[in-house]
């Protein structure tokens, strides 16, 4: 019973230490984002003619930077709402 008790709390500490470590993935995607504006808006004041194909280009970039914290997101979301349940029943 004690070693159930145990295992239990330890399966629940790594699901909130894992859950807090994949919600710091979405630093990344914010800084990155930041840098492609910071250059895109430079290129387009160094040759304003070019801005439709800086935009196009910064804001596809900035959707596939987007993603990696999406799945970030959707990780701690999982680690702390689904895999407690399912740790809880193979510990029985």
């Amino acid at each position: 019973m004690e070693f159930q008790l145990l295992a239990k709390g330890i399966a629940l500490a790594g699901c909130a230490i894992g859950a807090g470590l994949a919600l710091v993935a979405g630093i990344g995607p914010g800084i990155g984002e930041g840098n492609a504006v910071a250059k895109a808006l430079e290129a387009i004041g160094r040759q304003p003619e070019c801005k439709g194909d800086v935009t196009s280009t910064m804001l596809l970039g900035c959707a596939i930077a987007e993603t990696t914290g999406i799945y970030g997101f959707v990780t701690g979301l999982l680690l702390i709402f689904v895999a407690p349940g399912m740790f809880m029943n193979l510990l029985g």
